[in-house]
């Protein structure tokens, strides 16, 4: 067996001199073993080492700063990835897949897979379905990885040495996202600016087609595949791993998976015990009214067992979480307990060709009579991220010399105050005022912002991204009997101010 312990330290100590070579360093271990098996050593241990593989297999320093923040907005799913699964789908199904036999019964499959979504039954997985789940799917959880990983970015928080544990990784489309988004896309792409040991929680044959989508990452990109569920997964250490390198993850994803878990909450209260000190958790769902507003409810949970967005009383050694983004909570004493349906929009992706065939080949089918069914390119999605060390997104807080919680707003129907919230929709309205979902973590019914005079002095209610936290002044509060909801009402006399910057 190898000395492992060798290796490190010479690697350790040649990494502050010049690139390291497997075969130099096999010289200096005992019983001189083989450069290859040196070379995987090395590799099993880059991101503890912060060691990266360039082309000629010597080992060079990743960077220390972070990953920068990327302005995430892919126009397409990338073609590698795309010819990827259409040779996959070609080696299953043969050339024309996307027509006859195989072609219908993909088609069949992925209306199942909408039936059974909405109607909250559970699916299993097999070839079929995982191929049908991989057409419909991989190019919306691409894309929506990396939007929500934006939001890390833009405050440094993606770091270059990351341990990912990608929870139901399902065919890759998270994957394919943190991969592009770490080490960059087409002409930007940078195979040694990070190194990620990757690891994917996946017991269905979906993993079958996620281990063919990863072999199209690069070499820094080190995956491991757990068939197995996450109730039964245990985070794996190193051979012979040194005592300060724990099994933590930096990043934990559970991506479109909650909303299948008999006990959703205590599946992602056991993951925070496995999150590093600086890590995050990211939850990402569907935009549907079930997925979106469960996921909420998820959220709250695991606050509130974890004492809220402070320290729980009693125990010093129970862990503080923290809600990053998007809702975040602005009245540290008070817990909100309304429907919160609130999801990101982002621009439609193009049709990858391989939805754009079976959409094709339907039409040649006499009994298909279902246009665009095949197609997804839609990108909205709900997201949760949640830390133990305290961060936040956006580090206000409301006070009550300034605003008027949430909580209290039946205390203050027909008059004008001022309030601080989190813009935590786009426009809803469908062509009347524009109207859009705030919270400020008080309250207890839906509150929607809208906007009946648009001003120089409110236009930044409209402007504002989604996840900004706002301050109106002066503005009128309604009930809506209709909505059950209050209607906050910004007219000529409201200031509207955006507090993050946008």
């Amino acid at each position: 067996m190898i000395d492992r312990e060798a290796v490190r330290s010479n690697a350790k100590y040649l990494r502050q001199i010049r690139p390291i070579d497997p075969e130099e360093i096999s010289d200096y271990i005992p019983d001189q073993p083989h450069p290859a098996v040196v070379r995987q050593v090395l590799r099993e241990e880059a991101r503890a080492l912060g060691l990266v593989e360039t082309d000629d297999g010597t080992f060079v320093p990743v960077g220390d700063d972070p990953i920068p923040h990327r302005n995430w907005e892919p126009r397409a799913f990338p073609e590698p990835y795309a010819i990827a699964l259409e040779d996959l789908l070609g080696a299953r199904y043969g050339p024309e897949w996307h027509r006859g036999e195989s072609g219908a019964a993909l088609r069949s499959t992925i209306r199942d897979l909408k039936i059974d979504y909405f109607a909250g039954d559970a699916v299993s997985y097999d070839d079929r379905v995982a191929a049908a789940y991989a057409i419909y799917h991989l190019p919306d959880y691409y894309a929506a990885m990396g939007s929500v990983l934006d939001t890390l970015a833009e405050r440094g928080l993606v770091g270059r040495k990351l341990r990912v544990l990608d929870v139901g990784a399902g065919t890759g489309g998270p994957a394919l996202g943190l991969h592009d988004y770490c080490f960059g896309v087409g002409d930007a792409a940078d195979p040694c600016s990070a190194v990620i040991d990757y690891h994917a929680v996946e017991p269905s044959a979906a993993s079958d087609v996620l281990d063919h989508l990863l072999a199209e990452t690069t070499r820094n990109f080190r995956t491991t595949i757990h068939e197995t569920t996450i109730e039964s997964f245990e985070p794996p250490r190193g051979e012979e791993e040194a005592a300060d390198e724990s099994t933590a993850f930096d990043l934990i994803c559970f991506g479109n998976v909650l909303n299948e878990l008999a006990e959703p909450v205590s599946v992602v209260d056991r993951a925070l015990d496995w999150l590093a000190d600086d890590g995050t958790l990211l939850a990402l769902e569907p935009a549907d009214r079930e997925a979106a507003t469960g996921l909420r409810e998820i959220e709250r949970a695991v606050i509130g067992r974890a004492g809220g967005q402070g320290n729980r009383v009693g125990d010093p050694n129970d862990r503080s979480v923290t809600i990053y983004a998007p809702t975040l909570q602005l009245w540290s004493d008070r817990e909100p307990s309304d429907r919160c349906w609130s999801f990101d929009v982002r621009p439609d992706l193009e049709v990858p060709n391989f939805q754009q065939k079976l959409d094709d080949a339907q039409r040649e089918d006499p009994g298909e009579t279902d246009p665009d069914a095949f197609v997804n390119v839609d990108l909205q999605f709900a997201y949760s991220l949640l830390r133990t060390d305290g961060e936040r997104r956006f580090p206000f807080h409301a006070s009550r010399k300034r605003h008027a919680p949430m909580a209290t707003m039946d205390e203050h129907v027909t008059q004008r105050i001022n309030l601080l919230a989190v813009k935590l929709s786009h426009n809803l309205s469908d062509g009347g005022n524009p109207l859009f979902l705030v919270g400020d973590g008080s309250q207890q019914v839906d509150h929607y912002a809208v906007l009946t005079r648009e001003s120089g002095l409110n236009r930044e209610l409209r402007e504002a991204p989604y996840g900004a936290v706002v301050e109106f002044e002066n503005v009128l509060v309604l009930w809506n009997d209709d909505e059950a909801a209050y209607n906050l009402v910004v007219d000529a006399e409201t200031v509207v101010e955006s507090m993050s910057g946008y």
